[in-house]
Order: C-alpha cells, then sequence, then structure tokens
C-alpha cells in the first residue's frame, strides 16, 4: 500500500478549528490536556489578527489537515539575529513515518534561512525518545544544560504586581 501524499501550505483562519483539534491531540499525547484552554476563538486572532503573534503552517492528505507546525520569531542577542522558534510540531500518528514531519521541519528550516535567522530552535519532553531520536537525525542538537523556565497564572499576576 502507497503512502498518500501530503501537501504543506500556510496556515489559514478556516483551519483554526482543525489546528486546536491537533493541539488537544498534541496535548493528550504529552499527557497534558488538563493544561489546553485555546479554542478556535481564542487562536484566530493570535495567527490571523493586526498584529500575529505566531504563524502555522499546516499538513494535509487528501484535503484533511493531518499536522501541523506553529512557530514564531525570537531573537538571539550573541548573534545580533532573529531566530524561528518551532512552539508545536504535531503528525497524527496515522500519518507518521510518512515524511510529513520532516517536510514540515525542512519547510521551517527553510524559512529561517530565507528569512535571515541565524538559528531554528524547539524544545523536546525529555521523555520523548522517538522524537528526540528523529531531531538528532535532522541535524538537531539536544541541548542538555538548558533548563525552561516558566512564570504564569497567579505567579505571573504576582510577578507583575512586585
Amino acid at each position: 500500500m502507497q503512502a498518500a501524499t501530503h501537501t504543506l501550505r500556510p496556515a489559514t483562519p478556516v483551519d483554526c478549528a482543525d489546528i486546536v483539534g491537533l493541539i488537544r491531540e498534541l496535548a493528550v499525547f504529552e499527557k497534558l490536556e488538563h493544561l489546553v484552554v485555546v479554542t478556535p476563538e481564542s487562536l484566530q486572532p493570535h495567527l490571523f489578527g493586526p498584529r500575529p503573534a505566531a504563524e502555522a503552517v499546516v499538513g494535509e492528505v487528501d484535503g484533511q489537515v493531518v499536522a501541523f507546525a506553529l512557530f514564531f520569531t525570537n531573537f538571539s542577542t550573541f548573534l545580533g539575529q532573529p531566530g524561528l522558534y518551532l512552539e508545536d510540531l504535531y503528525v497524527q500518528p496515522a500519518h507518521r513515518g510518512t515524511g510529513l514531519g520532516k517536510a514540515l521541519l525542512r519547510h521551517l528550516g527553510a524559512l529561517a534561512v530565507a528569512r535571515g535567522c541565524g538559528r531554528f530552535e524547539w524544545s523536546v519532553l525529555d521523555w520523548n525518545a522517538s522524537a528526540i531520536c528523529f531531531y538528532e537525525a535532522m541535524g538537531a542538537t539536544v541541548l542538555p544544560d538548558w533548563r525552561i523556565c516558566r512564570v504564569t497564572g497567579a505567579a505571573l499576576q504576582a510577578l507583575a504586581k512586585g
């Protein structure tokens, strides 16, 4: 049986519901579904509003959105250049191993080069051995000495108040 051909394209506002569905699938996989509050309505202005905070690319098979990559521009003070940060990449299990994940990473790598970015970065959960192997096979280096710091919710409110 031959794998279905996939296509990549920039997301459009119509894709918000599909992207949110895939975000929920990703959260279930990462055992973080209790943290998901995004809705298509809350995502739309951040991808397509007057001042977008992020962009997305979707992967389709037979006209159905089965994968996405959501990313944004960051900045490296050491390089003095912008970078591309991949917030999330997800391919539905039935479409893994077809080259769709590789195509999404290559697409974003080419976009980073075209935009003059000095780096392309993302995070991976330390227990996700298959993703780590996949990323390393694509040329990524998993940085062993860095940890993510996060302030959210009530702690963020308290930080803002001093």
